[in-house]
């Protein structure tokens, strides 16, 4: 089944990958001459299009849309077969925003995360809108679905990973005070509800991110950047 990514840097980076496009979309009014140059050199169909037709694909398009093949997917043992001793996986527990997914990958791919863990239902998935987001960091970071959370974590931690889940409960340590060595998985709650209670409570550890002002929450891709660079201060001190 097809797909559709859109956002001149989205698309750039997938033909710089070398990942399949099927075609490409532009603006026929004033056609992106960079697309029209690496299209030529990959070799890639181009379709000019009005800017209704391309508005379809969704917003922010800049004038230029991709057709490509369904996002890739993986799954959680073929890529606990490639990690080595000190693999940083991130579990997205019922995360729903598009928005938070798109720049979680992002941070993701610039703090050496090795994948994100998203569960098959009542979650968000790749779309459209995380490609745009992610800038094109959905490309490059696996993702990996799951049917169950509790059981992913049993079978992380028979692989050796230790598990912190970011909760701000009573018995939860500041997430600094962790020196986050060896295999190390961070469990990330949904937007509204956190981390689920079964989740919560298979993790090791529960660390919270300290908190000053009015407002008692940080948006998750936030929190979620704030351990993935934790984890990569820690293992790669100045």
């Amino acid at each position: 089944m097809a797909q559709y990514i859109y956002g001149k840097n989205v698309v750039k980076q997938r033909i710089l990958n070398h990942k399949q496009i099927h075609q490409i979309i532009l603006n026929k009014a004033h056609p992106d001459k960079e697309m029209l140059a690496l299209a030529k050199q990959e070799n890639i169909k181009v379709k000019l299009s009005d800017v209704q037709e391309l508005d379809r694909y969704g917003r922010n398009h800049q004038g230029v849309v991709a057709e490509v093949e369904d996002y890739k997917m993986y799954q959680l043992e073929e890529v606990l077969a490639t990690l080595g001793s000190d693999a940083t996986l991130v579990l997205l527990d019922g995360l729903e925003d598009p928005h938070n997914l798109g720049a979680i990958l992002r941070t993701a791919d610039a703090s050496k995360v090795d994948a994100i863990i998203i569960p098959k239902h009542n979650s968000v998935s790749l779309n459209a809108t995380v490609a745009k987001v992610s800038t094109g960091a959905i490309e490059t970071v696996k993702t990996i679905v799951v049917t169950n959370m509790t059981q992913t974590i049993e079978t992380l931690k028979k692989h050796q990973f230790w598990v912190y889940g970011s909760e701000f409960t009573s018995d939860a340590v500041d997430y600094r005070s962790i020196a986050y060595q060896g295999r190390v998985a961070l469990v990330i709650g949904s937007e509204g509800k956190g981390i689920s209670r079964l989740v919560l409570k298979n993790c090791d550890q529960v660390v919270k991110i300290p908190m000053f002002g009015e407002i008692n929450s940080l948006n998750a891709s936030v929190s979620a950047a704030l351990l993935m660079y934790e984890v990569l201060n820690k293992r790669n001190p100045l």
